[in-house]
C-alpha cells in the first residue's frame, strides 16, 4: 500500500495515489467501538433511566449501522459517521452536565470517545478530500 501523500503539488493529476492513515482509522474503529460499547452498557445495565434498563439501549443502533463501513475505513461511511457522531458528543455534554452522580461520568466519557472518534475520522478523510480537490482544480484548469 502506498504511503499518505501529504503535500504533492496542485498540478499532480487525480491518477496519484492517496493512501490514508492507517493508525488513525484505527483509532476511529476502536473508538466508535467503545461507543457501543458505552452507549449499551450504560443503558442496559450501568446507570440506566429505569431500573432493569431502558429503550435508550437502541441509541447504539445508528453507530451500529456505520460499524461495517467504518471498520473497512469506507470514506463516505466515515464522513457521515463523523457527523452522526455529534449528536452523541451534545447528549454527552447534556447529561454530563445535567444528570446526578455515575451517569454524569459516563456523559462526559461519552463526549471524549465521541470527539476522538470525530477527530480520527476527519484526519483520515483529509488526504483523501485535498486529493480529490487537487484533481477538481487539474481538471478545470485543462484547456
Amino acid at each position: 500500500m502506498n504511503a499518505p501523500r501529504a503535500s504533492a503539488p496542485a498540478s499532480v493529476p487525480s491518477s496519484v495515489p492517496v493512501a490514508g492513515n492507517r493508525s488513525v482509522a484505527t483509532v476511529a474503529s476502536i473508538a466508535l467501538l467503545a461507543l457501543i460499547a458505552l452507549c449499551i452498557a450504560w443503558e442496559w445495565r450501568l446507570a440506566p433511566l429505569r431500573p432493569g434498563g431502558s429503550l435508550l439501549v437502541l441509541k447504539a443502533v445508528p453507530l451500529l449501522c456505520a460499524l461495517n463501513g467504518v471498520l473497512r475505513r469506507r470514506l463516505y461511511t466515515l464522513q457521515w459517521a463523523s457527523m452522526l457522531v455529534l449528536l452523541y458528543l451534545a447528549e454527552g455534554i447534556v447529561r454530563g452536565m445535567s444528570d446526578p452522580g455515575f451517569s454524569a461520568t459516563l456523559g462526559w466519557i461519552e463526549v471524549a470517545l465521541a470527539f476522538v472518534f470525530f477527530v480520527a475520522a476527519l484526519a483520515y478523510v483529509a488526504p483523501f478530500k485535498r486529493a480529490a480537490k487537487r484533481a477538481r482544480q487539474h481538471q478545470l484548469s485543462r484547456p
